[in-house]
């Protein structure tokens, strides 16, 4: 068993992790499957995987990210966490269908094709029905909703050209082409949001 020194942290996670249960209880209600996109350290996991016992929470993220996640997951011990997946949204994807999909702080990290495929491949792995919560930064029209996401998105394009904010209407264009419609639009701390879609098309 992995030792706390050998997990992977982010402070970020411990601090937006309460804000977003809080949605994840309204929205993720009776017994589902839940895949999230990009787990990173694997912390929200066990966070909420925790708080909500009812949910089969599957973990995924690309192969480099697995042992940190696979640390925090040994260490929990719950018995609702699967082994992680290894899921690189440009590559292949698993033949599984979940009631939800969880992502947070990804979009703005992905390229935009990979923005893109990933909700192109969203009506092989959800029922009809199924939720879709995505959590992070959004700008609105084209304009950044503040100046520290202005910042934020000028430090994303320093470290790579295909990193940025992304506008809340292509996303939402994006999901309404997978068969999702935008339910709730959440403010958070920090100048982040919570974005919630239903699928209405099977």
């Amino acid at each position: 068993m992995s030792s706390h020194e050998d997990k992977p942290n982010s402070p970020s996670c411990e601090r937006n992790r309460e804000p977003i249960l809080t949605v994840l209880r309204d929205y993720l209600v009776g017994d589902q499957r839940v895949l999230e996109i990009g787990s990173g350290t694997g912390q929200h996991a066990v966070h909420f995987a925790a708080a909500l016992p009812r949910l089969i929470w599957q973990t995924s993220d690309r192969e480099e990210n697995l042992p940190g996640i696979r640390a925090w997951l040994d260490e929990a011990a719950l018995p609702n966490t699967p082994t992680p997946w290894e899921l690189d949204v440009a590559g292949t994807w698993p033949e599984a269908t979940f009631d939800a999909v969880f992502s947070a702080n990804t979009l703005h990290i992905m390229a935009w094709s990979e923005v893109q495929r990933l909700f192109a491949q969203l009506p092989g792995i959800t029922r009809a029905g199924a939720t879709l919560i995505i959590y992070g930064p959004f700008n609105y029209h084209g304009h950044y909703s503040s100046d520290s996401n202005a910042a934020f998105d000028q430090w994303l394009q320093a470290r790579g050209a295909h990193m940025a904010i992304r506008d809340a209407e292509a996303v939402d264009a994006l999901a309404a082409s997978a068969g999702f419609a935008l339910v709730e639009d959440i403010a958070m701390p920090a100048n982040n949001r919570c974005r919630v879609w239903r699928r209405i098309h099977t």
